[in-house]
């Protein structure tokens, strides 16, 4: 009012802070381009989370790392790097094309509790008909098939669509790592798609070598004995080290909103022994 003085109320808030160590227990890394589909980002952050993963009172939004626009190695190397510079103990990547179920935290987290099984992959399909199951045995020799539904497969290849590892074997990568600049980034490479060309002087020939980062990654883990150099010994001496939880069935999806596999092939459906005798 005119002529009246009036008083400003100045509220303070003491904010309460941890200044102690935090601890973390778990990076989730995403590489993208960029898009991702609705159908997606409802099922990233619409996770059920196990009790006491740090939640705040209405809706937990877990951090995630996701390096825009590089090339996949080179994202997750970024993504390693930063898992490496927080401490965190484990790490998941989880690609911009892949739709999680809505438990997949919580199956994962049984694994982390655990701490029994250092590499485990939800499964999913091509984007393709017919579709096959990133599941691989042997280099070179297309899928592996001799599965159901809710089984878990050990196999010596997996994709990093859903793929949860244990720093240890990362943080032993990263120091036999070379070093690399991504602008002014400094990172190792970890991660690195396969492409070479060489000569081989006992077939008289050049000779080329191409493939995605995932399965070299694999490969690299096995013939670098990085399993026995990060304390996993007894997994260095598998053939199939690697594990696929079947029951973490990861939806594969395009630009377009479809969802892959379109169907899942009759061969990898259990059928009811009861059932069957009907």
């Amino acid at each position: 009012m005119r002529g009246k003085k009036t008083d400003l109320i100045k509220i303070q808030t003491q904010i309460i802070k941890n200044t102690g160590t935090w601890k973390h227990r778990l990076i989730v890394g995403t590489p993208v381009t960029g898009l991702v589909r609705v159908e997606w980002v409802q099922a990233r952050y619409s996770q059920t989370l196990p009790t006491n993963w740090s939640l705040i009172e209405i809706v937990q939004w877990m951090s995630s790392v996701m390096p825009l626009q590089y090339q996949v190695s080179d994202a997750q190397n970024l993504i390693v790097k930063s898992a490496i510079e927080h401490d965190a103990e484990w790490i998941l990547f989880v690609e911009h094309d892949n739709v999680l179920p809505p438990n997949t935290f919580l199956k994962l987290n049984d694994y982390m509790r655990d701490k029994k099984v250092p590499v485990v992959s939800g499964l999913y399909f091509t984007k393709s008909v017919p579709p096959e199951p990133m599941i691989y045995r042997d280099m070179g020799w297309s899928y592996y098939q001799d599965w159901k539904m809710g089984d878990k497969v050990w196999c010596r290849g997996v994709p990093t669509g859903c793929l949860l590892i244990h720093m240890s074997i990362l943080r032993s990568m990263w120091n036999y790592s070379a070093e690399y600049k991504l602008g002014d980034i400094v990172t190792r490479r970890v991660f690195e798609e396969p492409a070479r060309v060489y000569y081989d002087p006992e077939k008289n020939s050049y000779m080329a070598e191409s493939g995605t980062s995932d399965l070299a990654w694999c490969k690299r883990v096995v013939d670098g004995k990085y399993f026995e150099k990060a304390g996993w010994k007894t997994y260095q001496d598998k053939r199939f080290p690697f594990l696929v939880d079947t029951s973490l069935f990861v939806r594969h999806i395009d630009d377009q909103g479809r969802q892959w596999p379109l169907e899942i092939p009759e061969k990898y459906i259990k059928v009811d022994s009861k059932l069957k005798k009907k």
